[in-house]
């Protein structure tokens, strides 16, 4: 904010005056330092008490600068304080009000409730999409660091009804229940399922035994962070060479990523084998399963496999290629 670098730079002025003043004094007149320092101090305020010492005519000429400088940088200070904490909050009070006009235009998009590692990392995924969401949670502190980034937060607790209404989760495609506690995650799901019944919800689980609670809950799927991360380990010593493949292929740094895609009715590839959409030979992506409708996962489908309308192709390839896959299964041919 330009208001607070000039009050930064005002204050820089005084200290180098203030030093300058008790060099001066200290030099000049033969004072100590602290007596300069003194001198400097009441000249600047204006308070006034009087010469510490008496002043040479030099002396005075030097204590007519200082005055003059000091008391102008001072009245500076504090008009400068005081539009630096107008345009604080005016900038407060206007950014709010613009983020919810933005969250009330929200539709299909994502709720995270909890603002924490999972919720970020969550929030993070969506934005390098990127997925319209918005970040629910009761620490407008923590919300804070992540308006900065742009992402649409909510402070506010996410068990009440009328918070999650202000999300709009009428309109929203999924929820996550990403809080560090199980009981406040099923009070979450309890709640948005009753506000969305057709809501896909995935929850965070603290503990073993909260799984099957969150969903009784209403939860579609429960994710155990200290499970995945037990699992990981152990698979990192058995089978290193297989973690290393998907964190190539999930590293968002690197050239290659695994997605999902659904085929949209009459698009180019509905309706043909996977060798005759030439999915592989143009845009260079390798269909590692196919999830049909109201069928089963399957997984590694040969040439001739058939691609219906509705299909969710489970691919691998570099970002270029998944994009043009992604346009010939959802644009009409």
């Amino acid at each position: 904010m330009k208001a607070f670098l000039n009050l930064k730079i005002i204050f820089l002025a005084l200290v180098a005056l203030v030093l300058m003043g008790t060099a001066g004094f200290h030099y000049m007149e033969g004072w100590s330092w602290f007596d300069g320092f003194y001198m400097v101090l009441t000249t600047i305020t204006t308070i006034g008490y009087g010469e510490v010492h008496p002043l040479s005519h030099a002396g005075r000429i030097f204590n007519s600068f200082i005055i003059v400088t000091g008391v102008g940088l001072v009245l500076l200070f504090f008009g400068g304080a005081t539009q630096a904490l107008l345009e604080f909050e005016l900038q407060s009070v206007f950014g709010r009000r613009r983020m919810d006009r933005e969250i009330s235009r929200l539709s299909d998009h994502f709720i995270l409730c909890g603002a924490g590692r999972v919720g970020r990392s969550a929030a993070r995924e969506l934005a390098r999409k990127p997925l319209p969401f918005v970040v629910i949670d009761t620490d407008a502190t923590k919300l804070a660091r992540y308006s900065d980034e742009g992402w649409l937060t909510l402070v506010g607790d996410a068990t009440h009804e009328h918070v999650l209404r202000q999300a709009h989760i009428e309109g929203a495609r999924g929820l996550v229940a990403a809080t560090t506690t199980d009981a406040i995650n099923v009070y979450i799901i309890l709640t948005a399922r009753s506000l969305n019944p057709t809501l896909k919800i995935i929850a965070r689980a603290s503990e073993e035994e909260a799984e099957k609670h969150l969903l009784t809950a209403g939860a579609d799927r429960v994710v155990s962070p200290y499970n995945f991360a037990g699992y990981r380990i152990a698979q990192t010593f058995m089978r290193p060479h297989v973690v290393d493949f998907f964190d190539t292929a999930m590293n968002q740094q690197k050239p290659l990523e695994i997605e999902e895609v659904q085929v949209q009715p009459g698009s180019r590839v509905a309706g043909k084998t996977l060798e005759g959409s030439r999915i592989r030979q143009e845009m260079g992506v390798i269909v590692l399963a196919i999830k049909g409708e109201d069928s089963h996962m399957r997984f590694n489908p040969p040439p001739d496999e058939m691609i219906h309308q509705g299909d969710h192709l489970i691919a691998m390839g570099e970002p270029d290629g998944l994009r043009r896959l992604e346009q010939s299964a959802t644009e009409r041919a």
